[in-house]
């Protein structure tokens, strides 16, 4: 596998960290300011006795979108892209340690892990040209040492939806089928927020009167999840899989008012794609037109050309 992929997939997954950290600045800012009693530690800041200080908290917020313009350039990555992981999956936790659970960036915490500890990401397109990773020799691509970070991103992806999958399996049975669990979870989630205040879906509110409709989207939501595997399969298995996923996606934001601005973006299914023909497509784009040819009457007035930097011309036909 060539390292422009790799490479790609670095950067557009560096460049949602840097879009996503920037988007959500103001409530991470604010969050320093959370009462103490809302303070319910998960993951990595389980660890951690009582709330973090204001002061590391601007310093998470602040930091993650520069170490993820450096995470996206190739630049300093021997540091800066296990930095990024680092700073990353702490800022995740800490929206999801004041008593409501995020599983938005679950995907995206994981890829800048895999990513930030793969050998050769940083060996193509790093920003001022030269070598951004590890150094040492140059990697062996047939050997699949640039393939294997893609290929795992692509299994994360696969993992977390079957999973997902499965987990409904476990709670409802086959019974999820029916639609009911569905209806009910719509119907609740938009009740909710509509009571607090928050943004709810008014087609999902809607919706829910529509009992019939709930059998099929269930349906589709478990062969989402549970047929991920067909992505790995590459060709149209994996685009018809991607489309649906996104899909999906997009039918949890009408219907609850829940965003997944990875998934949406497309940036989470990028590893499923051979990124390295993208460069080349941007700069075939973005290429001036040839020269012109004149035309009188239907006959070519004049050509001209450079060859070897030496300028060539043909007197018009007669």
């Amino acid at each position: 596998m060539p390292a422009g992929r790799v490479a790609v997939l670095r950067i557009l997954v560096g460049a949602y960290v840097v879009a996503w950290s920037l988007a959500r600045l103001p409530e991470h800012l604010a969050s320093a300011g959370q009462p103490d009693h809302r303070w319910q530690p998960v993951g990595v800041w389980a660890l951690v006795d009582g709330p973090p200080a204001r002061a590391v908290v601007v310093a998470l917020a602040v930091a993650t979108p520069v170490l993820g313009l450096l995470f996206a350039a190739g630049r300093w990555f021997r540091i800066a892209g296990p930095a990024c992981a680092v700073a990353l999956l702490a800022l995740a936790t800490l929206d999801s340690s004041w008593g409501q659970i995020f599983h938005t960036e679950n995907l995206v915490v994981l890829h800048v892990g895999i990513l930030a500890l793969a050998p050769g990401v940083a060996d193509a397109l790093v920003l001022g040209g030269g070598r951004g990773g590890r150094g040492g020799r140059a990697r062996s691509e047939s050997a699949g040492a640039y393939g294997w970070p893609v290929g795992l991103c692509a299994v994360v992806v696969v993992i977390a939806y079957v999973v997902a999958g499965v987990a409904k399996l476990r709670g409802e049975g086959l019974g999820w089928a029916s639609g009911d669990a569905l209806r009910n979870l719509v119907a609740y989630d938009n009740l909710r927020k509509q009571l607090l205040g928050d943004t709810y879906s008014p087609l999902g509110s809607w919706i829910v009167g529509q009992g019939w409709a709930f059998g099929p989207l269930a349906v589709a939501t478990l062969a989402v999840e549970l047929g991920a595997g067909v992505a790995l399969l590459g060709g149209r298995w994996r685009t018809a899989w991607v489309v649906g996923a996104w899909l999906f996606h997009l039918g949890v934001l009408l219907l609850m008012a829940i965003v997944f601005p990875y998934q949406l973006s497309g940036i989470a299914f990028a590893a499923f794609f051979p990124l390295e023909r993208l460069p080349e497509r941007l700069r075939r784009r973005a290429r001036p037109p040839g020269p012109l040819v004149h035309r009188t009457g239907g006959r070519a007035a004049g050509i001209e050309g450079r060859i070897d930097g030496r300028r060539l011309s043909a007197p018009p036909s007669g």
